[in-house]
């Protein structure tokens, strides 16, 4: 088991390295630069000479590309050109928003997708699967941008004033403020350092900050406004989840075992659930996996729509002010991620099939 670990430890490390170095020069190969998108296209070669020389991009690509490896070792992701900020504060900050938005997307998705799918398998070529699969494939369908409009026009418009009413945009309701666990408990924390850059990451995670410290009422608050992100965001991934869940749990209800449980006499539901179901997550797990990696990189339209301060929005930002430090930032730290996933998704196979222990 631990061989089968580090084998899988050390495969990653040169997948994070290409994309690193793809991310260096794809974005690098965008048309502009950062001069023109900062000071503007009437900015003289002399001011675009020192904003180069003032931010290192002076020098020859491959010793920028060095410099830039050798930072991200440090973990040092390098400084905002367009906010004269470190990225990783930055990360600190907005990296929690979209943790939980895709965090609260894949619950949805996992809660109500493997469900359906199941339903589905079990009733196979009935109406029940039919309009099932007829609802995956919708939601599959529809845009995220349409969907996350049409959600906050209904909830927000249409049902204001109503019980169901809730809010369109932003994370918090204006004048509502989450107060830090470690300033609730009154920790006293060294400014800058690791320990304090570390607490202020988790407490910016406000529906778990605020559940641990009991402030409720923020707590609801931030779990209403993240509802509508989460359900236009799990749409796609739900419906992909079903989908994969019906067609693992038909194949595994094929086999010869199956057949041999229930002609001893086990139960539908106690043949589904002992001997079925579990055989047939290997695919539900990967595609779980897969679909977080792909919330955690593609929250960039559900943040616009609702107005929401996190890494997708900051990342569509950057790329269209040609900021290098911000999109290279987040998305080494969205490829480390959802390597991360990936890492994991391969432990569960070893949990779920132990032939793949004993290898």
């Amino acid at each position: 088991m631990l061989t089968y670990i580090t084998r899988r430890v050390l495969l990653a490390i040169p997948v994070l390295i290409g994309i690193v170095v793809v991310v260096f020069f794809l974005i690098r190969a965008i048309p502009g630069d950062p001069c023109s998108s900062l000071l503007g296209e009437r900015a003289t070669e002399e001011a675009c000479a020192r904003f180069d020389e003032a931010n290192g991009l002076n020098e020859p690509i491959w010793i920028q590309l060095g410099i830039y490896m050798k930072n991200v070792v440090t973990f040092n992701l390098g400084e905002s050109i367009r906010f004269s900020r470190p990225v990783n504060q930055l990360l600190i900050e907005r990296l929690p928003m979209t943790t939980e938005l895709a965090l609260s997307a894949l619950t949805l998705a996992i809660a109500f997708g493997v469900p359906l799918g199941i339903i589905a398998a079990r009733r196979h070529n009935t109406l029940v699967d039919t309009g099932t699969m007829t609802l995956a494939n919708i939601g599959v369908s529809m845009p995220v941008f349409w969907l996350g409009l049409m959600l906050a026009y209904v909830f927000a418009l249409v049902l204001q004033d109503t019980p169901f009413e809730l809010p369109p945009s932003g994370r918090l309701t204006a004048g509502v403020f989450s107060i830090p666990y470690y300033e609730h408990w009154g920790w006293t924390l060294t400014e800058g350092s690791t320990w304090a850059k570390l607490n202020e990451y988790i407490s910016n995670h406000y529906i778990f900050n605020n559940f641990i410290t009991g402030q409720w009422e923020v707590f609801w608050d931030a779990v209403k406004h993240m509802i509508l992100p989460a359900v236009a965001l799990a749409t796609i991934p739900l419906a992909i989840i079903a989908r994969i869940t019906r067609s693992s749990l038909l194949e595994v209800m094929g086999k010869d075992y199956i057949r041999t449980a229930r002609s001893k006499g086990a139960k539908e539901r106690s043949v589904v659930r002992s001997h079925a179901l579990r055989n047939s997550l290997l695919p539900v797990v990967t595609i779980i996996g897969l679909q977080l990696g792909a919330l955690l990189g593609g929250a960039v339209l559900t943040e616009t729509v609702f107005n929401l301060a996190g890494v997708g929005r900051a990342l569509f930002d950057a790329i269209t002010g040609r900021d290098y430090a911000i999109v290279q930032g987040i998305t080494v730290v969205v490829a480390a991620g959802y390597v991360i996933v990936n890492l994991l998704v391969d432990l569960s196979y070893a949990y779920l099939d132990p032939r793949i222990r004993l290898e």
